[in-house]
């Protein structure tokens, strides 16, 4: 009699690593002021082991890049706009991969002018983010970013002006240039004129009652000479 012994399954073989891609965004120069050229360079590392399947890389910014230009070292960049740049970096495979290999680690790099009417102040926030059609090893490393507050302005408060044409020549400019605000300055005068009128008001009114008490001494005859000869 013959037995039959089932045949014993081989062991799967143990799964690799599932790869995983970590953006790092370079701004040169940082802090790029408006009217100013800049570079941002976005290098895409893998590890583990095995292919990501379609890897996209997406870079936003917030204030415009003027005259935009974005080039890759794998792929192409479909979309290329002053405030978005799309790059397809296509399938992108770490198996055994040299970090020197250039599919390896995909380089993106963008070239644009900081817009010039970009207000002092204002919030510059660079983006990147990367996604594939397969899963990422880890997805929470797929988001790379900078930012910084546009620098620029006149230290100079707005109106300042100098020479001569900038010299006070009316007495509320004058009380400004010496720290007395124009409505102070417009008060004291009115309350000067004011003193003034009353210092007239009564001095006219003395002078017109020392008049009106002079007159009927003033006013009585005085003996002439034919009057004392007829006395005598």
């Amino acid at each position: 009699m013959v037995l039959a012994i089932p045949a014993i399954p081989a062991p799967a073989a143990a799964a690799g690593p599932v790869p995983d891609v970590a953006p790092v965004l370079t701004s040169t120069p940082f802090a790029a002021p408006p009217g100013q050229r800049v570079t941002h360079t976005i290098t895409v590392s893998g590890t583990g082991a095995g292919t990501l399947a379609a890897v996209r890389v997406t870079f936003t910014t917030t204030i415009d890049l003027d005259g935009v230009t974005a080039n890759t070292t794998v792929g192409s960049c479909p979309i290329v706009t002053p405030l978005t740049i799309v790059c397809e970096l296509g399938n992108l495979d770490f198996s055994g991969a040299s970090p020197s290999d250039a599919a390896a680690t995909p380089k993106v790099t963008i070239a644009g002018t900081v817009h010039a009417a970009a207000a002092p102040g204002t919030l510059v926030q660079n983006l990147v983010n990367v996604t594939s059609a397969t899963p990422d090893g880890v997805p929470a490393n797929n988001v790379a970013s900078n930012a910084y507050l546009v620098p620029g302005g006149s230290a100079a408060p707005v109106g300042a002006s100098a020479g001569p044409s900038a010299q006070p020549r009316s007495s509320s400019d004058r009380a400004a240039a010496r720290g007395v605000s124009p409505l102070t300055a417009v008060a004291v005068l009115a309350l000067a004129a004011l003193a003034v009128g009353v210092f007239v008001v009564i001095w006219r009114r003395r002078s017109s009652s020392g008049k009106s008490s002079s007159g009927p001494s003033s006013s009585e005859p005085t003996p002439t000479g034919d009057e004392s000869d007829d006395d005598v």
